[in-house]
């Protein structure tokens, strides 16, 4: 009997692995249909790769920081239990490698490729690590404290502050460091259009990281004991409101209609085993509207070039989803209860600080040392060519 639990739950977080893992095409999709047709290829070239290094620096490094965990020992040791240990590393994995694809759409269309794969391994092997250790690990007491001081540990069940808020604040810092794309800010205040490459394949991105995220959340249960179908209305809950919201307030835009479910879905993960459902709602309708607000602010206003909008929709929505948890999954709001606002908002505060301070250190000596940005002239003929010797779809020769 033990047996079979262990095979089910191991078939059960690998089925989340490799749900996750297809998220990653969303996010390659989704840059690919935002950026313009010169940068398409750079787009999925840097999803893939940002993955690989990933994958090589959490096993080696980054999971031993979060979880004290070594693979450095035999295959029949790696093999007890079913091997249940590796694939929760796969699982975790996919969170890890979430951090760099996020910060991949906001330096999007001007950063040189190698700067990045170096702040990619340092942010998986380190910096994110460190904090997933804290809240999902126990470490250095953190989560101790928090309980004594308000009563209930610091809740994020599936990371919109571990992974969102984290990956959008460190992107911020890197998004100014790097600075505007050519000529969008023009001299005389007006402000270039670059509109989405390829709506389709926006939206195909959106889709596959929709139907991931399901992976992402339920799955985070790790054990099939745990399994929650109230993580899975809560999800679904939020995505719609997320999307409701962000047609409302992005008055038909399809851009802002694709990424309100992203949005929606952020702020949920941090509560969706304890809201009730049409709290969930609630949260991810708060979530789309903060995104279409606050990316046009970023954008028009304070004229900060993010081109995907990753720190309106990791960064702040995760943070108001770390927030959120404390909110609607009180008892008051129809939740579970066991949380605190107190609580929330310390450990929320704690992951957007360790994350601006982290995106400040990397890229700021990346810029030092190597450089971030493209040339004036590699910019121009865009990252396919320049990088990668290619452009998405090269005209066949004429007098071939």
């Amino acid at each position: 009997m033990e047996a079979l639990k262990q095979g089910a739950d191991t078939l059960f977080i690998l089925l989340g692995a490799i749900m996750v893992l297809a998220m990653h095409a969303g996010f390659a999709f989704l840059e690919l249909g935002t950026v313009r047709r010169k940068n398409q290829v750079n787009a999925l070239v840097k999803i893939l790769v940002d993955f690989s290094v990933s994958t090589v620096v959490y096993f080696i490094i980054g999971y031993g920081v979060a979880y004290g965990t070594s693979f450095f020992v035999g295959a029949e040791q790696l093999a007890a239990k079913n091997g249940y240990d590796l694939v929760k590393f796969f699982f975790l994995l996919t969170f890890a490698a979430a951090i760099p694809a996020i910060i991949s759409g906001g330096i999007a269309e001007r950063a040189k490729f190698w700067p990045q794969l170096i702040a990619t391994a340092v942010i998986v092997g380190f910096i994110y690590p460190f904090f997933e250790g804290i809240v999902w690990n126990q470490h250095f007491g953190v989560q101790a404290w928090i309980k004594g001081l308000t009563g209930v540990e610091f809740h994020d069940f599936a990371g919109s502050v571990v992974v969102h808020a984290v990956g959008g604040w460190i992107a911020l810092p890197a998004v100014i460091l790097l600075g505007a794309r050519a000529n969008r800010y023009r001299k005389d205040g007006g402000i270039s259009a670059h509109p989405p490459s390829s709506i389709p394949f926006l939206a195909l991105g959106a889709w596959v990281l929709t139907v991931g995220w399901f992976g992402f959340n339920v799955m985070s249960a790790q054990t099939l004991d745990k399994i929650s179908g109230l993580v899975a209305v809560n999800s679904l809950m939020a995505m719609v409101g997320g999307t409701l919201a962000a047609l409302i307030a992005g008055k038909n835009d399809p851009g802002f209609v694709h990424n309100g479910p992203l949005a929606g879905l952020v702020a949920v993960c941090a509560g969706s085993d304890l809201m009730h459902p049409l709290g969930a709602l609630v949260v991810g309708a708060v979530a789309g509207t903060v995104f279409v607000v606050m990316f046009t602010l970023t954008q028009n206003k304070w004229k900060i070039d993010d081109v995907l909008g990753v720190w309106p929709l990791h960064g702040l929505c995760g943070t108001w989803g770390g927030i959120a948890a404390g909110i609607f999954g009180t008892k008051a709001l129809g939740g579970l209860g066991g949380v605190n606002l107190g609580a929330q908002l310390i450990g929320t505060a704690m992951g957007v600080v360790w994350a601006v301070a982290g995106g400040l250190v990397v890229y700021g000596v990346l810029k030092a040392s190597m450089g971030l940005r493209l040339s004036q002239e590699e910019e121009y003929d865009g990252a396919d060519l320049s990088i990668h010797k290619i452009s998405a779809s090269p005209e066949r020769e004429a007098n071939w």
